[in-house]
């Protein structure tokens, strides 16, 4: 990688109608050929981001940068749009052409000989490994299949950015360890590419470095690696059981009880609550554990589970907001939910 950055955000603000803010002020780069994510849960700002640079979405204020055109020239947007490619979180594919007819089109959309968009469209589909299902209809492909070729045709131009909003989104494990390849292969060709995702595994896995976005702030940035290594202490996670439940499980009152109990002890450095249970921050996991196990014990809390690892990226999120990642806590980014708000779309009743 090389060490000018192909994108650079400066302070990027986007407010909504009805003062929804989207952005609160982000500032983040991305260096030529590098694999950045966006990790962060439905409505924290990540599609609002992507679309922004792709030259979708408006900005509020702010500076951005994308292979060295200010987003500001009027005459930037069409040089920025040729230089990227991307690849929505909904799909939007021709169910009635067949994959190769598909691709060709999109050749012939940006300004390809019919004879090069034909050739590039075969390399694209040995890429995504969509040959022997060139001449299917779309509307006959998988799930999997479908955002391969939809990859496939968000790379015609040959562009030198790729954005990929939840590339994997929906898809059975099978078929997203295939995309992770695909985009394994085109980093190692050159292409930058920046990713929004929500997935811990697929950040922990792909990013060379990553921004974790909650609530429209950039709350931590860097390699995976190191930011699982800055947590530097082990992890015991703990969860209790209580006889007095229907299911047996703990009551909050008494995760509560436990949390002020492990904070007053000098081998813990830090302690929370999330889904799973009682999540204790330690120095040294071998030692301690014991230790939280016998206090625990003494103090009659009945123990269902307990385990010690080293930091993960969930732990990573959950130092710096406060809770874990749900994929189902929202519909998706502040201005979809805006949009939705606005047409009456996929309210609760």
């Amino acid at each position: 990688m090389s060490n000018d950055n192909i994108i650079q955000v400066q302070d990027l603000v986007k407010v909504y109608p009805g003062d929804v803010k989207a952005l609160s002020g982000i500032d983040f780069s991305v260096g030529r050929g590098e694999l950045f994510g966006f990790l962060g849960p439905n409505g924290a700002g990540k599609s609002t981001t992507i679309k922004i640079l792709s030259t979708l979405l408006k900005k509020t204020s702010g500076r951005v940068s994308v292979a060295g055109l200010d987003l500001d020239e009027s005459a930037s947007s069409m040089g920025i749009r040729k230089a990227i490619g991307f690849a929505m979180q909904e799909v939007g594919l021709d169910d009635l052409s067949s994959g190769m007819d598909f691709l060709v089109m999109q050749g012939l959309l940006y300004k390809l000989g019919r004879r090069e968009a034909k050739n590039r469209a075969e390399e694209l589909l040995e890429l995504v490994g969509l040959t022997d299902v060139a001449g299917r209809k779309v509307g006959t492909y998988s799930g999997g299949m479908r955002r391969r070729i939809d990859l496939a045709g968000a790379l015609v131009h040959r562009p030198e950015i790729l954005f990929l909003d939840e590339p994997t989104t929906g898809l059975d494990p099978q078929s997203r360890l295939a995309i992770w390849d695909h985009l394994n292969e085109l980093h190692s060709q050159g292409t930058t590419i920046l990713l929004t995702t929500q997935m811990m595994d697929e950040a922990d896995q792909l990013c060379q470095r990553l921004a974790i976005i909650d609530n429209g702030l950039i709350v931590a940035e860097g390699a995976p690696e190191t930011l699982k290594d800055d947590m530097g202490d082990d992890v015991v996670r703990v969860m209790l059981a209580s006889s007095g439940g229907s299911d047996g499980s703990a009551s909050e009152e008494l995760y509560e009880k436990a949390l002020a109990l492990v904070g007053g002890q000098s081998y813990v450095t830090g302690s929370s609550v999330d889904d799973e249970g009682l999540v204790v921050n330690v120095r040294d996991g071998d030692a301690s554990a014991p230790a939280l196990l016998k206090l625990l014990i003494e103090s009659d809390m009945e123990v269902a589970r307990l385990a010690v690892s080293r930091p993960t990226l969930d732990d990573v999120f959950l130092k710096h907001t406060g809770r874990t990642i749900r994929q189902d806590s929202a519909d998706g980014d502040a201005y979809d939910q805006t949009f939705r708000q606005a047409m009456g779309v996929g309210r609760q009743r």
